[in-house]
Parts: structure tokens; sequence; C-alpha cells
């Protein structure tokens, strides 16, 4: 695993730690300690439906793949704190189609990723956007648009969001606007059956 690209996130190749990531609690323990910063398994489990003891169980299956680690101790020491070892993580499936470990535990990862995002936007609608002030409101949305573009193109183009990204991702906190809040962006990418027509157009 490494984390030297230009978001900070964290690269996982090994097939175990993909299948140990592939659990909704472990991945909404993940979402939560780079979103709200270090944290016990007792403040983590008021927002997880698990007790704190199954958040410790998890917190430590993540700790020995390198994906939390212990931090700094917290006012209250009688409570151990975790955080997460990088802003994000990505995986890789592999292009060997012999490694079928390799190949399932990736798509295993994916899918439960996929379930967990699709429920974001409804609970944005539901919760978040009723709220917001006219000028976020105008600024968020969903963008729903179809190319025609090689393998290639669509890795320069993946490369090039990240590149925009990244100044934004990094930056310390100091250097942050004071009128600045949090936003997050989804982006799916999802090429479509061979074969199809390529029409291009939304």
């Amino acid at each position: 695993m490494d984390s030297d690209h230009l978001l900070g996130d964290l690269t996982i190749t090994d097939p175990k730690a993909m299948r140990a990531l592939s659990h909704p609690v472990r991945l909404a323990i993940l979402d939560l300690l780079r979103r709200d910063g270090p944290a016990s398994a007792t403040e983590l489990a008021r927002e997880i439906d698990a007790s704190p003891s199954g958040i410790s169980w998890h917190l430590r299956h993540l700790a020995g793949f390198g994906l939390v680690r212990d931090s700094e101790p917290g006012p209250d020491r009688r409570y151990r704190r975790w955080e997460a070892v990088a802003r994000g993580f990505r995986f890789e499936v592999p292009e060997d189609p012999d490694d079928e470990e390799g190949r399932s535990a990736a798509r295993l990862l994916s899918q439960q990723m996929f379930v967990q995002a699709g429920e974001i936007p409804a609970r944005w609608v539901a919760e978040v956007e009723p709220g917001l002030e006219p000028v976020w409101r105008r600024l968020a949305g969903l963008a729903n648009t179809r190319v025609v573009v090689s393998a290639s193109e669509l890795a320069f183009i993946e490369a090039e969001f990240e590149r925009v990204l990244a100044p934004y991702v990094t930056r310390e906190a100091a250097d942050r606007p004071l009128d600045g809040r949090r936003v997050r962006l989804m982006r799916y990418v999802l090429p479509e059956r061979a074969g199809l027509p390529a029409g291009g157009g939304k």
C-alpha cells in the first residue's frame, strides 16, 4: 500500500485488506474518522449502529491492515483514540486474469462501496438540502453526462479531475477560507457495455 498520489489516498492492493474493508461498519468507521478526525470506539458507536465493543473489534481489524492507527490520547485517557492513516483510500482491480483472489476481493469491496454511496444522495436531499442557504443550494446538484472515450482518454480525464482537486483536498486547515464548509464530491465512472452505439451526449 502507498499514498504517494495527488489526493493523499492510500492505495490498497492486498486482497485480504480489500476483504477486510468489505463490511459496512468498517467503511462507516473510516468515513467518520476521515470526516471528523480522531475518535474513540465509544464516540464512533454514537454515529454507527454497533456497540462500542463491536466497533473496537472492527478498529483492531482495520489496524491490522494498516488502515487506522492510534491517535493522540483525548482528554479522557480511559478511551483509546483512533485515526485514519490517510485522507482516503482507493484500490485497484488486478489486470492479471489469473489473479482470481484479487479480482474477487476488489469486486466485493466495489459492490459494498456502491451500496453505501448510493444511500448518500437520498439522505442529503432529505436532511441537508432543505436547510442550505440559496448560494450553496445553487452550487449543489447532479451531473449525468455520457461521453465516448478510449480507456486511455478516460484515465486522462480522471487524472485531470484529481489534478484540479488536489490543492483543495491537501491544503492545511489554516489555509482554508473562513467561509468554507465541507463539500462531498461524488464521482461515478461507469463504463457501459461493449457493443452499444457510440452516440455520446447526455
